[in-house]
């Protein structure tokens, strides 16, 4: 099924990379999917437990175990009579707002949108703490690109004040080794106090470049590629950015990996911060 969906997809680059993971694609696809089958049992069983579903009920099934409204109706039948698609969007909506409200006092409104560049924080003090912390996720990446393999790609980020959170692709739980390689490494180039600049180029031009990308991400015909080093061909690390970013390494002093974790079946997460 993989080669077959690979073979007809016209993007070379897309193609290629699927082509090369595959196999590693099908496990995790097998895996996702048996999770998700786990939980949606779970949360049907669950349903069969209440005795009555309105909106609140229904967005707690749905948000906790992943069952959709139709599925809850079908399977609620008699339950579910008194439940409407508009209420239970409305409920949707309104736990929305709570959890953005939630993270702006966590966090005190800010965090890094990476698809305008714009950095929010408090003060000034938290914002310089978010730069450097944006810019190590730059150095996050390709520390692990180069002690794992190539095979890492990112699959989220998030940037704090506080710290940068960095999701990536990876079948297995890093060694105690491994961790203090990337940390190591990271330190190191911090240390060589590599120069931080960009160029726009055209989106294809940027991706012949070899700058990184996040797959998810839309990104304009005309993209900004940070790079660290003296320019962009010889560069040590360089991705598609909106930026801001400091504009030397050496700015951002020391950085500790505070924790390595599963997020999903073939997805690890790094939470990283500056070293006091």
């Amino acid at each position: 099924l993989f080669r077959l969906v690979a073979r007809n997809i016209t993007y070379d680059f897309y193609r290629k990379e699927l082509e090369r993971n595959w196999d590693t694609i099908g496990s995790v696809f097998v895996e996702e999917r048996r999770g998700f089958q786990k939980m949606l049992d779970g949360g049907i069983q669950k349903l069969k437990r209440i005795q009555k579903i309105g909106a609140e009920e229904a967005f707690y099934l749905y948000q906790s175990f992943g069952l959709p409204y139709e599925t809850i109706k079908a399977v609620g039948r008699e339950k579910a009579k008194d439940l409407k698609r508009e209420d239970f969007d409305e409920e949707f909506k309104k736990h929305q707002e709570i959890s953005r409200a939630g993270q702006e006092k966590k966090f005190g409104g800010h965090g890094l949108i990476l698809d305008t560049g714009e950095v929010k924080a408090g003060n000034q003090e938290e914002f310089q703490k978010a730069l450097k912390l944006h810019t190590t996720t730059h150095l996050l990446q390709r520390a692990l690109r180069e002690v794992l393999g190539n095979e890492v790609h990112q699959m989220g980020s998030d940037v704090t004040a506080e710290r940068t959170r960095f999701d990536f692709s990876f079948p297995r739980k890093l060694t105690k080794e491994e961790i203090e390689k990337v940390e190591k490494l990271i330190n190191e180039k911090i240390e060589e106090d590599l120069s931080v600049n960009f160029v726009e180029l055209p989106k294809a031009e940027a991706e012949k470049s070899g700058a990184l990308f996040f797959f998810k991400e839309k990104y304009p015909e005309k993209v900004k590629v940070y790079f660290f080093g003296k320019d962009l061909k010889s560069a040590w690390s360089k991705e598609f950015c909106g930026g801001p970013h400091v504009m030397h390494t050496g700015e951002i002093g020391k950085v500790k990996i505070a924790k390595e974790e599963a997020v999903s079946a073939g997805v690890r997460r790094i939470r990283a911060v500056l070293a006091e």
